[in-house]
């Protein structure tokens, strides 16, 4: 019988999805995040069928395998639930985004692992299992290096007169948006993290332009290093990371390393990419 598995990373912005056939990759398909910190159980099932009309036939699914933002503790029981609901006939594996991470970069052997998309995270990985992980805290209390950290540290730069006041002008113009709607959207309206994080669209388009911007991408990406991963005995060690800002700003990000004294390694859009081979 053919056995056919889905293997799935999500984040808070995107879910990536790939079913694959007896080991290779067949189809991939994306949603949008899922996160049952941030959602309920019921959106979160409304997402999960989503993925199961673009798949088809979920009956013959036989594993699934997915990592997630927040799957931990009763959060990864309430996932679990809404997968063996979609997938009745398919045994399952569910774990965090930071599992998922370091078995993409690392396999089986040691590393440091760190997620740098929306939000961030990070954790020491002994090839197996996750041995320590300091807490991102979310974007409130913490996500150093993340998108909604490096958001917001450009508008406090923009507009604390850190940087020049034709950066500022461009950000308005392009975005459409006057003071006040700015900060509407991110203190009154929904998922502000994800407005926030969205801003290195932007940043990455004009960070050519401006050595104070790319040095506060380096800051942001130094306050991560220093935060979370220097807490962990790095001896022997090399430091990987996945997540669309640590892909689109890896030259700041191996910046910031070396300024840290730290061995970077490997750097992923997406874990999905290293899932496939691995799992």
């Amino acid at each position: 019988m053919d056995n056919y598995r889905i293997i799935a990373d999500s984040g808070s912005t995107k879910t990536d999805f790939c079913l694959c056939l007896d080991g290779v990759e067949k189809r991939r398909f994306s949603t949008q995040g899922i996160n049952l910190v941030h959602q309920s159980a019921d959106d979160v099932r409304k997402t999960i069928e989503e993925l199961t009309e673009a798949v088809g036939h979920v009956g013959h699914i036989s594993e699934v395998f997915f990592y997630g933002a927040g799957c931990i503790g009763n959060n990864a029981e309430t996932m679990e639930g809404i997968l063996k609901d979609a997938f009745p006939n398919a045994e399952l594996e569910v774990g965090s985004d930071i599992l998922a991470a370091a078995k993409a970069l690392f396999g089986s052997s040691p590393g440091v692992a760190c997620i740098l998309g929306t939000g961030s995270n990070s954790c020491l990985y002994d090839g197996v299992s996750i041995t320590d992980n300091i807490p991102p805290l979310g974007y409130i209390l913490g996500d150093e290096g993340s998108g909604t950290y490096i958001g917001k540290a450009f508008l406090n730069a923009i507009f604390k007169r850190d940087l020049p006041v034709s950066l500022r002008d461009s950000f308005f113009e392009e975005y459409g948006l006057s003071y006040e709607e700015l900060i509407r959207k991110v203190y009154k309206e929904p998922l502000a993290n994800k407005f926030l994080a969205s801003i290195t669209l932007f940043i990455k388009s004009h960070i050519s332009e401006c050595d104070g911007l790319r040095l506060l991408v380096v800051d942001c990406f130094r306050h991560f290093l220093i935060k979370n991963v220097k807490k962990y005995d790095l001896t022997g060690l090399t430091v990987g990371a996945v997540g669309s800002v640590a892909y689109f700003f890896q030259d700041e990000l191996r910046n910031a390393c070396d300024m840290e004294n730290i061995a970077m390694g490997r750097v992923l859009r997406s874990p999905i990419d290293g899932l496939v081979g691995t799992l």
